[in-house]
């Protein structure tokens, strides 16, 4: 046999029923037949499992091909079992894989263990979750352990050359995704990207360096510690030096000046306590992040640096049985399956970001009404949390610019983010997506991962099924399909999921006409749309629509003014009879005040006019402007 079926008898079953195909590869072991299938993912991390699944429930033969025996990548197989952001945005696949957790843990509150993260939850428990969801797909088929080798443009499409063990095998794909950590398969098919800092003037933030520069976000080998009975007799490992520790927690050794707070040593065990009994390990202040620019180094040069952060994190730990007096703590022997209990992969916050269609800036981020492009018109995912950039274990960390915690409002990121500049039929997800190296800071978060896979995967499907290339697919069609996956493209939180209008807010916010309010609250960014506010007329806007709307917008917009006002700038055959009739309206819409003379609000006018006109129906390219194909709804 090609692999040892006693050690992968689960994957193989699940290979037997979804692709015949598949099957006749690994039992025949002919490595020169190549493969089809119609979209191929690369990469089986969070952006990547999202994007499959995606791709695979729009009826699309899907492949997704992972270099590890888990699913979920940097919330699995990386060991960062802490959700961060998105608490009250459930966005999409991210709300799913939330409610999966919730399911088997038994209630939200379960979820709240350690006070970094509303939700921590076992990385086995994760890589379970999306290992389920995946296989209930009958279009997706999944290649674990495998590595990819090459990749080539031809005719016909993407042909990738892969590994599993000693065995190789080619896969022709029409469309690709590079869902790796680090961009790598962007990288090999020669899409430009930028690595580093941003100089200050390329993108005209105001807090970038004034300088570019090569350095990247530290990473991290994250533990996964048990308590255990007895205690733990500890190892040494070697080049311990516990003064590298002392500034980690509150501690009367520490002599150096710290710019952040230092957390007595009771409460930094608990920041990442996972359901029982175990604790994540992943502490930033003087703890086990690591600096090591590993992102254009080779396979075996990348080991090298690996290991060297896995030390840290057993040196770390040596310091939290002895010095700290944890001594009951030890690594967790019930969670990986790996000869020294470490995670298969190190957290990395940082990778390659692509030249993309649009980039995403902090300027697009903190005042997306003002830019020269109405990207956030095109948003396909959202965020709520701040910038946050780790480069305390950098030798310069005291030199770089303060991104800690930068406040933004929350956010949605572009559609053209995810499509190459110069590339097609090639989507790229992950954390390689094109953002300034500032807003990588928050992007790079998992909720918002999950997200931008979702979108890939859908835009992957679309452009196979229309055979086009994805920057020719319409924008609304890659919306409206999220929206019916549960997915936002605003993140208003005055406007939950379970609103009888959430669409329609959605879609309205998509148009321009009505925008929302962003604002900074702690570590919490907010969006409000104010739906139950009075409608203001110079919060009412029309520019571009102008052909369309011919009546002056009533300054005076109360229930009887606006709808007089629609009744004339429509056309009659699109007057719905109920238009005339305000009971009518009040009775269809469910609206619970709406008198003649009353202010009409915020959210009224939304459904009304998303009722009448559907301005969401007309079409906008990746710049956020109205194609010129369709100039009318």
């Amino acid at each position: 046999m090609c692999y040892n079926i006693k050690q992968n008898i689960r994957l193989l079953l699940s290979l037997v029923l979804k692709c015949k195909f598949i099957v006749v590869f690994f039992l025949s072991c002919t490595s020169s037949k190549v493969y089809r299938t119609d979209v191929l993912v690369i990469g089986g991390g969070t952006a990547g499992t999202a994007a499959a699944i995606s791709s695979a429930r729009m009826g699309v033969a899907t492949l997704l091909m992972n270099d590890t025996p888990w699913l979920g990548g940097m919330l699995t197989a990386a060991g960062v079992s802490a959700v961060d952001g998105n608490t009250k945005l459930l966005s999409g696949f991210w709300g799913e894989f939330r409610d999966s957790l919730v399911g088997r843990y038994g209630s939200p509150e379960a979820l709240k263990r350690g006070w970094v993260s509303n939700h921590m939850f076992e990385p086995a428990v994760g890589a379970e979750i999306f290992l389920n969801t995946a296989q209930n797909e009958p279009k997706l088929t999944l290649w674990m352990d495998t590595h990819w080798k090459s990749v080539e443009k031809q005719a016909e499409g993407w042909l990738v050359t892969a590994l599993k063990g000693d065995q190789q095998f080619q896969i022709l794909a029409d469309e690709l995704i590079d869902a790796t950590e680090l961009g790598d398969v962007a990288k090999a098919v020669g899409i430009s990207y930028d690595m580093g800092m941003d100089p200050r003037d390329r993108f005209g933030e105001a807090i970038a360096p004034e300088q570019e520069n090569d350095i990247i976000q530290d990473l991290t080998y994250v533990l996964i510690l048990e308590e255990f009975d007895e205690a733990v007799t500890p190892v040494k490992p070697p080049g311990y030096e516990p003064s590298h520790f002392y500034c980690a927690t509150a501690n009367v050794k520490c002599k150096k000046e710290m710019k952040r707070i230092l957390w007595p040593k009771e409460q930094m065990i608990t920041y990442g306590k996972l359901p029982n009994n175990k604790y994540m390990i992943n502490w930033p202040i003087n703890g086990n992040d690591f600096y090591a620019n590993a992102i254009e180094l080779g396979f075996e040069e990348r080991q090298v640096l690996y290991e060297q952060a896995k030390l840290k994190s057993k040196q770390f730990l040596y310091y939290l049985q002895t010095e700290l007096g944890f001594t009951h703590l030890g690594i967790s022997k019930t969670e990986f399956p790996t000869p020294d209990g470490f995670p298969f992969i190190p957290y990395h916050r940082e990778s390659r970001r692509i030249h993309g269609v649009t980039s995403l800036t902090i300027n697009h981020l903190s005042k997306p009404y003002e830019q020269e492009h109405p990207l956030y018109k095109t948003g396909i995912a959202v965020g709520d949390y701040p910038v946050d950039h780790h480069h305390e274990a950098h030798p310069q960390a005291q030199e770089l610019p303060e991104l800690h915690f930068y406040p933004v409002p929350s956010y949605n990121v572009p559609l053209g983010c995810l499509i190459p500049k110069d590339t097609d039929h090639f989507l790229v997800t992950e954390k390689s997506i094109s953002v300034s190296n500032l807003v990588n800071g928050t992007t790079r978060l998992q909720p918002v991962v999950l997200q931008l896979g979702q979108a890939a995967g859908i835009t992957a499907a679309l452009a196979r099924l229309n055979q086009i290339p994805p920057r020719a697919v319409s924008v609304r069609a890659v919306q409206n399909e999220l929206l019916s996956q549960g997915g936002y493209l605003f993140p208003y939180l005055d406007v939950p999921k379970a609103h009888p209008h959430f669409k329609v807010y959605q879609k309205i916010g998509a148009t321009g006409i009505l925008r929302g309010t962003g604002k900074n609250v702690g570590w919490e960014n907010q969006t409000w749309l104010y739906t139950d506010l009075p409608l203001n007329p110079n919060e009412v806007f029309l520019e571009g629509w102008d052909n369309f709307f011919a009546p002056k917008f009533p300054q005076n917009p109360t229930v009887s003014e606006v709808i007089n006002w629609m009744e004339q700038a429509l056309t009659t055959p699109r007057t719905p009879e109920w238009l005339s009739s305000i009971n009518k309206i009040k009775e269809h819409f469910g609206f619970t005040s709406f008198e003649p003379n009353a202010l009409m609000t915020r959210g009224q006018f939304a459904v009304l006019i998303d009722a009448l006109w559907d301005p969401f129906s007309r079409e906008v390219d990746l710049y956020g402007r109205f194609s010129e194909s369709n100039p009318n709804p």
